[in-house]
């Protein structure tokens, strides 16, 4: 578990920054305002916002804040979509603080959908027992979020941004983290611009953009946990990567995506022959855990009868003003999903892996805390209950403010040089043909359905890609995509996000976490390798 630092390394120096945090999403942006008037800069790859996956995300944020249910419930829907393996101590503190972040977000400005009463609206999701989901018109929860926080960064004068900025490499002193390296221009500058620190957190993202049909934005690649796991922190289940049912299959990167509550709504699947499919699959049908629903939904694409979410009874004519962000999707791709019904296919949404933290968001390394879907709380276990990631987000990094306020008690104002430094022109650039690979070795071996013969290949083939690479952030998400397909080839049975055709089944003596050391990773590689060889 990770340790418990007792003193941190003596950094008075000019210059060094007191917090920096690692990333302009949900859980970098929240720690800030959260650790306000203290001096934070926030390095992001993208200008705040934009390259975050927190603003995609349609459905909302799970609370137990309607008529009838309760905190108890939640934790119950949680423990049983994570297949055995959540971590039931932090996932209760994460549903008991369901409320009070949602009070936050709204004196942030969340214009959170009410009634006429002005109580909370609510929806349900799939492996959810009660309507808890809480929204923002529909299906904006996401972007509006987003849109509040980020003006309230803009207001906060204690928060220096440093966006188009892409994190490289943790620096270390001793047995402390000690500051970051990162790359001006969206990581295209000649020159790294060094970051000393008091405390660094990382809130850098997930890892959709290592696969072909992801929901995620380009720079969500996995570089914040290869560079964790470069200098020495814990990964914590690697294998289990979710992916959302239902992306709209028009051809488009990222994939647009069906919100969820559709299918809470009372929306179907259909295949060519317009059978309701995951009828005989499980007795919730659309409403089952989305491992379930997304291996359905693959086995159909897979066959050639494809598939396809019909909202025109359920929704209809209602459809753009209840979910105007699908509408807009399906009307640029020549759909109306009030009369047609979307063509879906799975999409790499959700980590549930990442850098082990604790209760307060500590990573292995002293000085170095984590938040957001970078982490690994233990919250989601092997298959994240929707909408819990929002949730996780806000829950850990106000954790990880209190945490640093009490830890570093001795916040000084820094004399930065410069003030925050954006470049409006900075895009993460398009995939090289390194990155195209992976992309592909990851979809078809380490994807929605596995094997260990196509994951030991997909190990062969990351191990080329990294003997011929020469880039430092391409290096960090190599080392993700590896963690990845060495803790699903080690995993020999099927649990929730990892399913395996040669062992079909959950095994008992596999009702457990995945903890691993990149040094033990690369072990587990070399000793494959030479079993090929």
């Amino acid at each position: 578990m990770p340790t418990q630092p007792d003193l941190f390394p003596p950094q008075s120096r000019d210059g060094v920054d007191d917090v920096v945090i690692i990333g302009g999403g949900l859980a970098g942006l929240f720690c800030a305002l959260k650790l306000a008037p203290r001096p934070v800069t926030v390095i992001a790859a993208a200008p705040i916002g934009k390259g975050a996956s927190s603003a995609w995300a349609q459905a909302g944020i799970a609370a137990a804040v309607s008529p009838g249910d309760t905190v108890e419930k939640h934790l119950q829907d949680t423990l049983i979509a994570g297949d055995g393996i959540v971590d039931e101590k932090i996932a209760r503190l994460m549903v008991s603080e369901a409320s009070d972040r949602i009070h936050d977000l709204l004196e942030y400005g969340v214009p959170f959908d009410r009634d006429l009463e002005g109580h909370l609206l609510t929806s349900r999701e799939a492996a959810h027992s009660e309507h808890r989901v809480v929204r923002v018109k529909g299906d904006m929860a996401g972007r509006k979020i987003m849109e509040a926080l980020i003006a309230a960064v803009h207001k906060t004068p204690s928060i220096r941004l440093m966006e188009g900025y892409v994190a490289e490499e943790l620096l270390t002193s001793g047995r402390f983290v000690s500051g970051l390296v990162a790359r001006p221009d969206a990581g295209l500058a000649a020159r790294t611009v060094t970051f000393p620190a008091r405390a660094v957190v990382m809130a850098a993202g997930g890892v959709g953009h290592l696969y072909q049909i992801t929901t995620n934005p380009a720079e969500a690649r996995g570089g914040g946990i290869g560079m964790a796991a470069r200098a020495g922190a814990v990964i914590a289940d690697p294998e289990f990567v979710q992916f959302h049912p239902t992306g709209i299959n028009v051809g488009l990167d990222p994939t647009p995506l069906a919100t969820e509550a559709l299918r809470g709504e009372g929306c179907t699947l259909l295949n060519d022959a317009g059978e309701r499919f995951m009828m005989k699959l499980h007795p919730d049908a659309e409403l089952a855990p989305r491992d379930v629903v997304a291996r359905g939904i693959y086995a159909e694409v897979m066959s050639g009868r494809g598939a396809w979410l019909d909202c025109t009874k359920a929704v209809g004519e209602h459809f753009k003003d209840e979910f105007p962000t699908v509408y807009g999707y399906c009307q640029a791709a020549g759909i109306d999903p009030a009369k047609q019904p979307i063509p879906v296919v799975p999409a790499a949404h959700y980590f549930m892996g990442g850098i082990l933290t604790d209760a307060d968001g500590r990573t292995s390394l002293d000085g170095l805390w984590a938040c957001g879907e970078v982490t690994s709380t233990g919250a989601h276990g092997a298959n994240r209950l929707a909408s819990n990631s929002l949730l996780e987000a806000v829950v850990f990094a106000g954790r990880i403010a209190n945490d640093i306020s009490e830890t570093i008690p001795d916040s000084r104002t820094n004399p930065w040089k410069d003030r925050s430094d954006m470049n409006a022109e900075a895009e993460t650039a398009a995939d090289n043909a390194a990155m195209v690979r992976l992309r592909r070795i990851m979809t078809e071996k380490v994807g929605v359905i596995r094997d260990g013969e196509g994951l030991a290949q997909a190990i062969s083939e990351i191990a080329e890609l990294e003997k011929l690479n020469t880039s430092v952030r391409f290096g960090n998400t190599l080392t993700t995509a590896k963690m990845i397909a060495v803790g699903a080839i080690l995993r020999e049975e099927s649990r929730g996000g990892h399913f395996r055709t040669d062992f079909p089944e959950a095994r008992e003596a596999w009702k457990h976490r995945t903890f691993l050391t990149l040094a033990q990773a690369n072990d587990a590689v070399a000793k494959l390798l030479a079993g090929e060889s």
